[in-house]
Order: C-alpha cells, then structure tokens, then sequence
C-alpha cells in the first residue's frame, strides 16, 4: 500500500529561495491533497551575544522585542505565502487552502523542524539547500544532514539553483 501524505512541513528561513521550495511543497501538496504547514525557526542569541544586549538594555526589553521580532516574521512568511498560493495556484481550486498553519518558532532550527514535525503528525518534510563547495557543505549543510539523520520522515530535499538563490 502507498504512503498516505496528508501533513507536509514546509520549511524556510526566508531566503532568497523560499519561494522556490516552497512551489514542491505546494506540488506534493496538490498531488497528495494534503495540507502545508510552513515553519521557520528564530535561532536565539548565544548566551554570550544576549548578555551583551542586556549590557544596554533591559531583559524584558530585550524579551519584548524578540516577541515583536517574531511576530513581523510570521507577517511576511504569511504575506509571502499567500502571495505565492495566489500566483501558483491562479484558477486553481486545489490550493486554495493549501497552507493549513504557519509557525514561527524560536530555537535551533533542527530542533524546530523535528519537534514540529512530531507534534504536527507531518507525513514529509520538504526543506531547501544550497549548492556549496566541499566544505561549505561540511560547514553549512548541517540543519539538513541533522534533521535526516534525526527522523523517520521522509525528507525532501530541494536543491535551489543558484539563479534563484540570489547569489
């Protein structure tokens, strides 16, 4: 029996290629009439880089913005996806509600995609990479290598061109 993929976690960190990866999310999404749930995470400051912010202003200034930082985050990846649902999916009525939720979440981003991964009951994560040299791959790579080596998902894994990368 086939796979059934009704959940699809569609990651992004808002660069340049989001959009790209975000038409195979919305594809597989059609394909299996399954639902997008779009996270991105928010890594925090280093204990380091936080004490420094605090040397200048206060820890529940510091919090309040990280809280208003996080909510203009969820603004623009909302705007943007609605955005590209709207261009991708022009006279389509398979997707008009394709993206189901849309989280930002603070913390490592490996650790936000598996842990939204398993509270969402996603059937596949759908995440992008961009093509580096041997070791900018060692180096940069490693939310993707983290998060297959961490789940049992099936990972989709986009390679974004370097014309839509903005490189």
């Amino acid at each position: 029996m086939l796979p059934k993929i009704q959940k699809i976690l569609y990651t992004t960190d808002l660069g340049p290629g989001a959009s790209y990866v975000f038409r195979y999310a919305l594809a597989q999404a059609r394909q299996h009439q399954a639902t997008i749930i779009a996270v991105h995470a928010m890594e925090p400051l280093s204990t380091f880089g936080q004490s420094l912010v605090e040397q200048y202003i206060t820890h529940e200034s510091s919090t309040e913005m990280h809280q208003k930082a996080q909510e203009n985050v969820k603004a623009v990846l909302t705007e943007r996806l609605r955005e590209l649902c709207s261009k991708e999916c022009e006279g389509a009525t398979s997707c008009e509600n394709a993206v189901d939720a849309i989280h930002v979440v603070k913390g490592y981003p490996h650790d936000v995609i598996l842990k939204m991964a398993k509270d969402n009951d996603a059937d596949l994560i759908v995440m992008g990479t961009l093509k580096h040299s041997l070791m900018g791959e060692f180096m940069i790579g490693s939310t993707t290598r983290k998060v297959m080596r961490n789940t049992t998902l099936p990972v989709l894994v986009i390679n974004i061109p370097k014309e839509e990368s903005g490189e």
